[in-house]
């Protein structure tokens, strides 16, 4: 049995993660979080110690490790994205491994300051990479592989589509300061840019067409793909008939034309995750790389308006 920290106890994704420890058959033995809002500890681990200061949290990590009755194994980080970055090295410098929620960092060059951070500490960093470990997602890779095995230079035609409704709290939330999330790409978009260069290779082209508070969208041109892309946190955006249905959001990717279904498949894949971690198959900061020089380049792209190869869910937008 493992002995686990969280940080970030009180975030939507942090229950994932709890689950994923009891389910692995490991403990929760303490989490911090400056919000108190973290009943949920008690479906889980009531007997974790809790914490709403880092300096306290701090110091009771440090007490377990000096003692060695119950040093700390691993450490998830479930926090703002910007925190990763600063949770991650003292995760390892508390000579803990660490797992960390997507997105990893916000920018390229963090990751190669968190490997030095690595071999000075001798502890490993792995990323929650969850559609790589959808069995749709598997079968895909699968699919395209025995394809471009006997057509390496087949390209694909790619339209990824995802709206996930928000109301106004997430515009007053760290999630809708750009600075603190990394922007909707990085929020919404990096588990979509990073299963995409999973199989169909790494990035040639990166464009994009539109960038507002409500959306993003633009071109990745793959070794393998052509993709179109739109991603956004506006209700108003999602097509009449999923809104009649009374759902709030939609997913959708098509490879040449054909929708890959993976709606369903969700709920266990923070568990698949840590249980593949465990095995020596979890997913670093070399996994991590693409997906996060994607997001960062998107962030800092002037949008070129609707020209060249453009989604059509732009046409939705009105820019002001």
């Amino acid at each position: 049995m493992k002995n686990f920290a969280l940080i970030g106890a009180a975030g939507y994704i942090s229950p994932r993660h709890m689950m994923a420890i009891k389910d692995t058959k490991n403990n929760l033995v303490a989490a911090m979080d400056k919000c108190d809002s973290v009943g949920i500890m008690d479906s889980y681990f009531p007997e974790a110690s809790f914490f709403t200061e880092f300096e306290r949290f701090d110091r009771h990590v440090d007490k377990m490790r000096l003692n060695g009755k119950t040093p700390i194994d691993y450490v998830s980080i479930t926090t703002p994205n910007y925190l990763h970055d600063a949770h991650i090295r003292w995760g390892l410098k508390s000579g803990a491994d660490v797992i960390c929620e997507k997105p990893l960092v916000l920018n390229p060059w963090n990751i190669d300051a968190l490997a030095e951070v690595e071999k000075r500490t001798g502890k490993k960093i792995y990323n929650i990479l969850q559609l790589r470990l959808h069995p749709s997602i598997i079968a895909l890779k699968k699919r395209v592989q025995k394809e471009l095995a006997k057509n390496p230079n087949k390209i694909y035609d790619i339209d990824l589509t995802y709206l996930t409704s928000r109301g106004k709290w997430y515009f007053i939330s760290w999630k809708g300061d750009e600075a603190k999330s990394g922007g909707i790409a990085s929020n919404i978009g990096v588990h979509f840019y990073d299963m995409l260069s999973w199989i169909f290779g790494s990035v040639e082209e990166n464009v994009v067409h539109l960038k507002t508070e409500f959306a993003n969208a633009g071109y990745l041109k793959l070794k393998n793909a052509r993709v179109k892309w739109f991603l956004s946190v506006n209700y108003d955006y999602i097509p009449e008939d999923i809104k009649k249905s009374g759902q709030r959001t939609y997913r959708s990717i098509t490879v040449d034309g054909d929708e890959i279904e993976f709606s369903g498949g969700f709920t266990d894949l923070h568990t698949r995750s840590y249980e593949e971690i465990f095995k020596g198959n979890g997913f670093g900061l070399d996994e991590a790389r693409n997906s996060i020089e994607i997001v960062s380049t998107i962030r800092n792209f002037k949008p070129l308006g609707l020209k060249g190869e453009y989604h059509p869910f732009c046409k939705k937008v009105t820019v002001e």
